[in-house]
């Protein structure tokens, strides 16, 4: 540990050779600037000989001990008093969540007309969007119902790390469903045989363990940081393109990760989904009948609007956080919660309209439990 000295806030070399009451003046004026920039820091104070004269060193050390001190999270910017009302529409939107996707994975569970490849998948995106929903709840909730603001960095992390691997498992199970379309349009004969049950559960497997690897590099990294500058974040939950603005040392390897992590799988998630329908399209044209390219076009239509409703705010998000920093905070903060909050309400409801047989088995489902 280091004597840095410092005039004001800066880290650089400054001596005062003065009186004593002039040095407690500089002294308290250094205690309250640090206060407000360094708040993990501390003021010491050496006295030094030179050539017969005293000079007294004011340094600033950074105290090891001291944990960092807690994030803020933000509401909606510009609505910090309309909390209360705006619990109403975000505790709805939570609920209406987290049931129908509870639905969707009872209803593939218990009914065993829908124990196919297309369902399965389905109840993997379902357990995805359910995890970043269950993820993105309790800061959510904690802000608007009760103003509680702060959180500490162990969990914060622990929150980006979960955010983020549902988010990348989400991604990755609807590129499988869109090699499900595929394989079901363009070889139908084979498609039970090619999609077995252990072969989509090694999918899963694989889909979830891919989103531990590449995702657990980045609270390691960190967690290693200082973070001593501002500690305001821009959403009610933690992300890692919001959290390496604060550390006040050097995040280049951060923000390399975090890249290289985006295009490892969103991008070549949506390449896949893009070749796969471009595979599909050939297909369907090369059908002779009209009635049968519909019919196999109708069935991608579901997969179509997840994606859509998936990626738009996924895309749109990303760019702000990287090309839109100087963009109105009102701007992040409502794309953060259409990202994270209305894919897990649509989806269930996609799948409900647009694919027939979900529709008999929630009809089934429910009118037994009338009876």
């Amino acid at each position: 540990m280091g004597l840095w000295p410092v005039q004001g806030c800066s880290p650089v070399a400054a001596t005062w050779h003065c009186s004593r009451e002039d040095l407690q003046g500089y002294k308290c004026r250094l205690l309250e600037s640090l206060a407000l920039a360094l708040p993990a820091w501390r003021v010491e104070e050496r006295s030094l000989v030179i050539n017969g004269r005293m000079f007294v060193v004011l340094g600033a050390v950074r105290n090891q001990s001291s944990a960092p001190p807690p994030f803020l999270m933000a509401g909606i910017p510009g609505l910090e008093d309309k909390g209360s009302w705006l619990t109403i529409p975000f505790c709805a939107m939570y609920a209406a969540a987290i049931l129908g996707n509870v639905i969707i994975i009872f209803v593939v569970v218990t009914v065993p007309s829908l124990h196919r490849p297309m369902y399965f998948f389905l109840s993997m995106l379902a357990v995805a969007e359910l995890g970043v929903t269950l993820s993105t709840l309790p800061t959510v909730l904690s802000v608007f119902l009760f103003d509680a603001r702060e959180i500490g960095l162990d969990a914060c992390l622990t929150q980006m790390f979960f955010i983020h691997y549902f988010s990348i498992m989400d991604s990755g199970v609807l590129w499988a469903m869109a090699l499900d379309r595929l394989v079901a349009i363009y070889n139908p004969l084979q498609y039970g045989t090619i999609l077995t049950s252990s072969r989509i559960a090694m999918m899963g497997l694989g889909i979830a363990v891919r989103s531990v690897i590449v995702i657990s590099p980045l609270p390691v990294l960190l967690r290693r940081l200082p973070f001593c500058r501002s500690n305001s974040l821009a959403h009610a939950f933690c992300l890692h393109p919001d959290l390496i603005r604060l550390p006040c040392a050097d995040t280049t390897v951060n923000s390399h990760c975090g890249l290289f992590v985006v295009l490892s799988t969103f991008g070549l998630d949506s390449l896949f989904i893009f070749l796969s329908y471009v595979l599909i399209v050939k297909t369907v044209l090369g059908m002779a009948s009209k009635e049968g390219r519909l019919r196999a076009l109708n069935t991608c239509l579901s997969h179509i609007c997840a994606v859509v409703v998936y990626y738009v705010p996924t895309i749109g998000l990303g760019m702000v956080h990287r090309f839109g920093k100087h963009a109105s905070p009102l701007l992040h903060s409502l794309m953060a919660n259409v990202c994270f909050l209305v894919p897990p309400v649509l989806n269930p409801i996609i799948y409900s309209i647009k694919t027939k047989e979900i529709r008999q088995a929630l009809s089934r489902f429910f009118s037994q439990k009338k009876i």
